[in-house]
């Protein structure tokens, strides 16, 4: 345990942030994995679904969970799949 106060700060700052990053990456997953069944059932809300995930995927990169450049790949494959099915 850190004896700074300035320490003491950010490991409870880390451990907030921590928190906040994995319940975004784990809506994230929800998203994607129910977009992914949408196209591969070819259910009728599959534009809605895939849209919905777009924008999470943004979101989640906007504010740093995950990298753009992983958030760009993870939207062409999936808007890939949506216009194949």
């Amino acid at each position: 345990m850190p004896n700074i106060k300035s320490q003491k700060d950010r490991v409870i700052q880390t451990k907030k942030e921590t928190a906040h990053n994995k319940a975004v990456k784990s809506n994230l997953k929800t998203v994607v994995k129910k977009a992914n069944a949408a196209i591969s059932t070819g259910a009728a809300d599959k534009a809605v679904a895939v849209k919905a995930a777009v924008v999470t995927i943004d979101k989640a990169a906007g504010k740093g969970v995950i990298h753009k450049n992983t958030a760009a790949r993870k939207i062409s494959r999936m808007a890939k799949a949506a216009n194949k099915a």
